[in-house]
């Protein structure tokens, strides 16, 4: 709180409307250990961290994103990876929880907390209507897709991600977002390299270590005409700060024309076919290449 405050004070002192902070950034992202310690870092959506950020929204009339580790205290205290939407007048408007969790690499989260539950809502600010697609849930296509169904004019990608896993990918996915739905994307990555006391293993079958690799930071605004800001450092925490006209929202989907050419009945279809357990791929084979073989 410290060192975020400062950044808040920042922030307001721009006149920011919107501020959006990095994934679980009230603790290491300790997810890859697998020690179930990590625990205490959980708390309840109106927890400290929630009440200290409240207090700022409403001093500096500001929309905040605030991404905890959640304790679930109404059922069996169930942890989530969730973010707090916290209200310009300093109220919960409401939650989402992370709706794909990682089995890559050293990314152990489902030791911790499972799927989310809270499907892909968009919360109606006074600034604009918001979403949250947490970390791993940009590797998604769908899950883009989805709040931009439910009308989403900026979505956050609040993360905590690593150079060797992800970053040729970084800049590309949210791009493709905030192109192929017609919002803005607001990617927000953690920075440095966190070093825990005990070494761990791998999903890739490396030799055990302490570390998870640097987090990459390079933060960036994407835009629906295919423009973006450039990026924060990848060695030193910031604050990335940008003008959205959310009138090139609609201006791109009348351009365009995404939302009517998108065939959603064709891809539903495929869709419902697919989940049912005798699906079988729509696959035309060359009946002469099986006489040759």
């Amino acid at each position: 709180m410290d060192k975020i405050g400062p950044i808040v004070d920042a922030a307001g002192a721009s006149g920011v409307n919107i501020l959006c902070l990095q994934e679980a950034w009230t603790m290491p992202f300790a997810f890859c250990t697998r020690e179930k310690r990590w625990c205490e870092f959980a708390e309840p959506v109106d927890g400290e961290s929630t009440q200290f950020l409240q207090e700022l929204a409403q001093k500096y009339n500001m929309v905040i994103v605030n991404p905890i580790l959640e304790r679930d205290v109404n059922h069996g205290e169930t942890i989530w990876n969730t973010a707090v939407i916290i209200g310009n007048n300093g109220n919960i408007i409401g939650i989402h929880r992370k709706n794909h969790i990682p089995r890559v690499g050293d990314f152990n989260e489902s030791t911790y907390y499972m799927e989310g539950n809270t499907g892909h809502p968009v919360f109606e600010t006074t600034y604009g209507k918001i979403g949250v697609n947490i970390c791993y849930g940009r590797h998604h296509p769908l899950n883009w897709l989805a709040f931009g169904l439910n009308g989403a004019e900026i979505v956050f990608n609040p993360s905590a991600t690593v150079g060797e896993l992800s970053e040729p990918m970084w800049p590309i996915e949210a791009r493709n977002a905030a192109i192929a739905n017609s919002y803005f994307v607001g990617s927000v990555n953690r920075v440095g390299t966190e070093v825990f006391p005990n070494p761990f293993t791998s999903g890739d079958g490396k030799p055990q270590h302490a570390d998870f690799g640097h987090f990459y930071g390079s933060s960036h605004f994407s835009a629906p005409d295919a423009s973006c800001t450039p990026s924060l450092s990848r060695y030193r925490d910031g604050l990335a700060i940008s003008d959205m006209d959310l009138n090139l929202c609609r201006q791109i989907k009348d351009k365009w024309a995404f939302r009517m050419t998108a065939r959603y009945d064709m891809y539903a279809s495929l869709l419902s076919e697919y989940l049912k357990p005798d699906f079988k791929p729509q696959v035309i084979v060359d009946p002469l290449t099986n006489k040759r073989a």
